[in-house]
């Protein structure tokens, strides 16, 4: 019988070893898009994030990486699995909410609204450069009074002209477009004498204006906008000729929604981390703050939280992948992980103490970045009502 000490010890935060449930390749792009986060994210969050910046550079780059459109086929598209997927947004959220929001509202949102919508010629001209970061996209669906609810949308396309050559005039508003103001194109959601059909808008559209909303206390290195469509004239090549009611972008907005149930906890482990590794280089009362059972607990309740949360996020990216996964379980998904660590990351602040209110230490930035994230693409109200409805069958939306 040997005395000999493993090779390589095991992770004392992967209680589960659950990395024992990853493939090697799973396991190496992990490693790459963690080694990416912490060479071009972590030094530099905290400034983008006083200075309410978002890092446009940042977008070949995320591109070169193979994280823009990363789950789609074809069209210079990565065609990675949802796991994988899954991993890069818990990693690339580990840095910064704003960082994976940026990545989702291109790839979940605007691109496949194109790659699964779209007409061939629209897929040609925009997926290659969207994939490459060369062109940002946007998701342009909530409007100031139509958040939870968007069948009560107001914005309008209606028919200009006769015949096929007939093309369109869009007016509106949207609120809390995320990238608006730098997009290449905006996929446009408005009604129409057909129901909902979506609309792709080039940047540079004459009646088009986006302005970056300030001020913002949460998600500030990434950028939100007000825009507003006034007599928008469009041909007929801008209709998203798949798209159907609202179908359309629910069925986008279920992407985005899945890549958040593993973004959440990269923002988790980020914050409980930063947690553990203060608490063991803090001396109070001549020892490590860790050593008191009061912190050891605080840890350990977040630890839990973190390991059950990832479980659930691979779960649902296995079943995805295999083509089962459901719309309800892509809410329990994001209502129990957001809702999580946004406790994970306010219990990690405590712990910090008052160092832990300023920016050189990640929690309360999670948190307050999670308070967006917990609103968008579904607020818990709305994931809680989704699982209302299907464990009892009846609908409480009004």
């Amino acid at each position: 019988m040997s005395n000999d000490a493993p090779a390589t010890m095991p992770d004392p935060s992967d209680v589960l070893a659950l990395d024992s449930l990853l493939t090697p390749e799973e396991l190496a792009l992990r490693q790459r898009i963690r080694d990416f986060t912490d060479q071009r994210i972590r030094p530099n969050i905290g400034g983008w994030y006083d200075d309410a910046v978002f890092p446009l550079e940042l977008a070949p780059e995320l591109g070169e990486l193979g994280v823009l459109g990363m789950h789609l086929e074809g069209y210079g598209c990565p065609g990675r699995s949802a796991v994988e997927y899954g991993l890069a947004a818990m990693e690339l959220e580990a840095g910064d909410s704003g960082i994976r929001t940026f990545v989702s509202v291109q790839g979940s949102l605007a691109m496949t609204a194109i790659h699964k919508w779209g007409s061939e010629d629209q897929k040609q001209e925009w997926l290659p450069r969207m994939a490459a970061g060369e062109v940002i996209g946007c998701f342009a669906l909530t409007e100031p009074t139509a958040g939870s609810d968007p069948s009560s949308m107001t914005t309008v396309a209606r028919r200009d002209g006769f015949g096929d050559d007939a093309g369109w005039v869009l007016d509106g508003a949207k609120r809390w477009i995320g990238l608006a103001s730098v997009a290449g194109v905006m996929v446009v959601w408005a009604k129409t004498d057909d129901g909902v059909r979506g609309f792709l808008v080039p940047a540079g559209t004459p009646g088009v204006t986006a302005t970056p909303i300030a001020r913002k206390l949460s998600m500030r290195a990434s950028i939100q906008c007000d825009i507003t469509f006034d007599g928008v004239r469009l041909g007929p090549e801008a209709l998203l000729p798949g798209a159907f009611g609202l179908r359309g972008p629910f069925t986008c907005l279920n992407e985005a929604r899945y890549g958040i149930a593993w973004g959440a906890m990269g923002a988790a482990r980020d914050s409980y981390e930063a947690a553990l590794a203060y608490s063991l280089e803090r001396l109070q009362f001549g020892k490590p703050l860790a050593g008191y059972q009061l912190t050891q607990e605080k840890l350990v309740n977040m630890l839990l939280e973190i390991q059950k949360g990832t479980m659930l996020a691979l779960h649902l990216g296995r079943q995805k992948d295999a083509g089962r996964l459901r719309p309800e379980q892509i809410s329990l998904g994001k209502l129990n992980n957001v809702r999580e660590a946004i406790k994970i990351a306010r219990e990690a602040r405590s712990i910090l103490g008052g160092n832990g209110i300023t920016l050189d230490y990640s929690p309360l930035r999670h948190a307050a970045n999670l308070e967006s994230v917990r609103t968008y693409e579904g607020t818990d109200e709305v994931h809680t009502l989704v699982l209302g409805r299907h464990i009892t069958g009846l609908g409480a939306f009004q």
